[in-house]
């Protein structure tokens, strides 16, 4: 475990170096990770069940997409421009997805799913766009792009996930507000048991893949 966290300092520092606004790039990781399977995740808590959308409208509970596979789930918004928040979100799971493309024997055994803060704006449709060709793609893990039918829905979710967002303001030239919140990405096992929050200080595909063959090869609880 110590090893994993000296890590994780080192990912913190790179982070710092990534730009406020634009693009987001994700940094070069400055360190080994430790071998998959010698370390262990901790269960941390049940991830919450309540309704949802995907993005061709149709009605779900979100179990649905957190159990049977092992996920990594994150709350984004379609229209978020801030480097450090969606955008690096999405572009993490962008190049999770296209290396397990390539690894048969992971592939089929993880999902990915990006669920909306704001079910005003985030209709299925915008979310089904949000989406574009990795929505489509059957190369790799399957992404789903989810909303809820208000915020009466969502707001148990947030809760049980422990995700806070706020909102700050609405430009006059803007149609939806910008909201402020921190960056999570949890990883979730095939159970329903979150296993791993991870932040902006150490969100890299490289970690999120060990941490994945970590939870394959862990021995099933008799």
């Amino acid at each position: 475990m110590a090893l994993r966290f000296i890590g994780r300092a080192a990912a913190s520092l790179l982070a710092l170096a990534m730009p406020a606004e634009g693009a987001a790039q994700i940094a070069t990781l400055g360190f080994v990770p430790p071998a998959a399977g010698s370390y262990r995740l901790e269960h941390i808590m049940p991830a919450p069940d309540g309704p949802v959308l995907d993005s061709d409208g149709s009605a779900h509970r979100l179990r649905d997409f957190t159990t049977g596979k092992i996920t990594l789930f994150s709350f984004i918004y379609t229209y978020c421009t801030d480097a450090r928040g969606c955008p690096l979100a999405y572009a993490t799971l962008h190049a999770l997805k296209e290396t397990l493309a390539a690894h048969p024997a992971l592939r089929d055994r993880v999902r990915l799913v990006s669920m909306s803060f704001d079910p005003a704006f985030d209709t299925p449709e915008a979310m089904r766009s949000y989406g574009g060709a990795d929505a489509r793609d059957t190369r790799g893990p399957r992404w789903h792009f989810l909303t809820t039918r208000s915020g009466k829905q969502l707001a148990p979710l947030l809760d049980g996930f422990g995700q806070d967002v706020d909102v700050v303001s609405q430009p006059a030239n803007q149609r939806a507000p910008v909201l402020s919140h921190m960056l999570k990405v949890y990883l979730i096992d095939a159970q329903g048991s979150v296993r791993e929050i991870y932040t902006t200080s150490f969100l890299h595909p490289a970690v999120l893949l060990n941490d994945i063959k970590t939870l394959v090869l862990e021995r099933p609880v008799r």
